[in-house]
């Protein structure tokens, strides 16, 4: 399954320092503890400036379609994550999105890169859970209707 955001095997663009340096206010234990099975994941970074990675993490040697269908292929089960606003557009794009889990966070910011772009095709959704979290931040999770 492809989601946007959790779990098994994660699709991620360049690593940002500006990502890795945001201090969030709903830093918590369960964050923290996702920290530490964040950092322990297989990763495949996409990216045009780096040419190593770090860690548990593999730089693409393809495109999207094909890193997912790699990923695919590879043993076990479990869900293949996407971050990053640019790539899970790209993937849903392409029809690679099967299950989009969004976090909404008590606080209204603006700007940057907008995770849903326009696009001329519409996508129905079916949600699966809805949970909220002790520190308000509310999980939504929704299947693509196909």
């Amino acid at each position: 399954m492809i989601e946007c955001f959790d779990d098994r095997r994660c699709v991620i663009p360049t690593h940002s320092t500006t990502t890795e340096r945001r201090v969030s206010p709903y830093q918590d234990d369960s964050r923290l503890e996702w920290a530490a099975i964040w950092k322990a994941l297989p990763k495949v970074v996409f990216s045009t400036a780096l040419s190593a990675v770090q860690g548990n993490a593999r730089l693409a040697s393809g495109g999207l379609a094909e890193e997912i269908e790699r990923l695919r292929a590879e043993p076990g089960e479990g869900n293949i994550a996407i971050g990053g606003a640019t790539l899970a557009a790209e993937a849903a794009e392409l029809r690679l999105i099967d299950e989009y889990r969004a976090r909404v966070y008590p606080v209204l910011v603006g700007g940057g890169i907008p995770f849903f772009p326009q696009r001329e095709r519409r996508v129905d959704l079916e949600l699966v859970e809805a949970r909220t979290f002790n520190s308000k931040v509310v999980c939504l999770r929704y299947r693509v209707a196909r």
